[in-house]
Formats: C-alpha cells, structure tokens, sequence
C-alpha cells in the first residue's frame, strides 16, 4: 500500500507540476513577443538614419566631384536697366538746337546720302529761343512770339494754323490746351489726336473755320497733311514738347513710334520752310 501511495503521489506531484509548468509557458510567449517588437522599431529607425547619413554624404560626393571637374554654377541674371532707371539717374537738361540736329542725323544716317543728309541740317537762324525749364507753356510762347495777338488777327486762311504744337499723347495734348489760356486771346485751338477722333471730323473742323492754334500728336498731324486737311500755308510757329517726360521719364524723343512719326512729319516739308525762312522750330 505504500508503494502504491507513494506512485501516486509522485504521478500527482509530476502532474501538478507539468500542470504548472504549461500555466507559465504563455506569460513567458508574451514577454518574448513583445521584446522583437521595440528592436524592431528601434532597428527601422537605425536604418532609416544610417540612409539619412548615406544620401548626405552622396550629395557631398557629387558636389565635391562638380567642383572637382570644373563644372560652372549657373550665373544669376542681373536685371537690365530699363529707360526709366537710366532717366532716373541723370539730371533733366533742356533741349537745344543741337540736340535736335543729331537726332536726324543717327536716324537718317544709314537711309540718306550725303547730300540729303546736309539738306537736312538747319542753321540756328532757324531754331526760336529755348525753353530753360523755368516756363510754362504761356510763358514761353510769349517770349518767342511776342506780337501774338497782331498775328492772329492778321490770320484768315482756312485749313492751316499759325502754330502747331507737337507732343506725344492725346493727354498731354489737353494739358497743354488748358495751359494755353494766358496766351491764346482770342485765337482758336485745335485737337489733332487719333483717339476717339476721327480724320474725316478733324478735316472738317479744319475746312469750316479760321483755326489759329494746333496742338496734336505727330503722327495725326502728319496724317492730315497727306490728305490734305491741314495745309502748311500759314504756318510760322513749330513748338516741339521736347523736355516733358511722362511716368516713365520719358521724353517724346524716348517714345521710338512717337520720335519715328516726328521724324517724319519734319522731314516732309517743315524742315524745308525753315530753311526757307518760312517757319521758325523751337524746343519746349
């Protein structure tokens, strides 16, 4: 009886613990498990720094390799000066007759001969007084015609004017005409624009009554003497508005469509009655 109570003892003893022994085995699973989990991340991280490193020291290879082999980085572009800069930086000066005379000559240079060119030169008899920068509008057309009102009386031709003011803009344009109110007494002005003005209305204009004064830019004015709106019979006075810069301190010279028209419009026969003694030019 003893040896059989001490077998079954022992069975008992070996199978509470086995019993035991399997109770333990999943705390133990557990812990196993979750200790590759953090090597895991802890690992990831390792090898995403170590990528880090590699690419920077990559990039440094191949910067260093650039420089190396003489590879040029590319320059950065310096902004160009515009007019306006230019303008900006140098100090405003009136215009003179000689301006004026190299002016047709570097754009007429390579187009005429030689002959024409001179054809072209007009002596200073033919240039008024210019304007120092201290007049107005009135001011300066009082000095440079100072019989005015003999003048306009003594005026009865139609589709012509006495003086013509040449500028660069529809706007500027009425700037000056509302200038022209201490000057003109009882003279007549006219607007000779392309904007919002037909030709046809402006030949008209001209055809119906005594006209004293023009003021316009050149490519109409040049227009209406193709067509014969406007004829050059009474002419005496040329006024060019050639020191006033817009927004951008431009000059009307500054403008290359507006300086070309200009060009032109002297070049067709205004030029030729100042060397006729007919027309006097002078420089606002």
């Amino acid at each position: 009886m003893a040896d059989t109570l001490g077998e079954d003892w022992w069975k008992a003893d070996s199978s509470d613990a086995s019993y035991e022994g399997e109770e333990e085995k999943p705390s133990e699973k557990a812990a196993d498990e979750k200790k590759p989990r953090k090597r895991k991340t802890e690992s990831v991280k390792l090898t995403k720094a170590k990528k880090k490193k590699k690419e920077c020291f990559v990039a440094q290879e191949k910067q260093d390799t650039a420089e190396d082999k003489g590879v040029e980085k590319p320059k950065k572009r310096r902004k160009k000066k515009n007019i306006t800069d230019a303008l900006a930086a140098s100090e405003p000066k009136p215009g003179c007759a000689a301006d004026l005379q190299e002016l047709l000559r570097d754009h007429y240079a390579d187009k005429l001969s030689i002959i024409e060119l001179e054809e072209l030169q007009l002596p200073d008899s033919c240039f008024l007084a210019r304007n120092d920068l201290s007049h107005s509008l009135s001011s300066y057309l009082k000095e440079i015609c100072p019989k005015w009102a003999k003048v306009q009386k003594n005026h009865a031709i139609k589709r012509s004017v006495v003086l013509l003011i040449i500028c660069s803009s529809a706007l500027r344009t009425i700037e000056l005409i509302k200038q022209l109110t201490a000057f003109k007494g009882e003279g007549k002005v006219l607007k000779l624009f392309a904007k919002h003005i037909k030709v046809e209305e402006q030949m008209k204009l001209l055809a119906k009554g005594v006209a004293h004064i023009g003021v316009g830019t050149p490519g109409r004015i040049k227009a209406l003497i193709e067509k014969d709106g406007l004829t050059l019979d009474a002419l005496k006075y040329v006024v060019l508005d050639w020191n006033w810069r817009d927004q951008k301190l431009r000059r009307m010279v500054d403008i290359p469509e507006v300086k070309v028209d200009m060009l032109k419009l002297l070049e067709t026969r205004i030029i030729m009655g100042c060397r006729a003694g007919t027309i006097k030019l002078g420089l606002f």
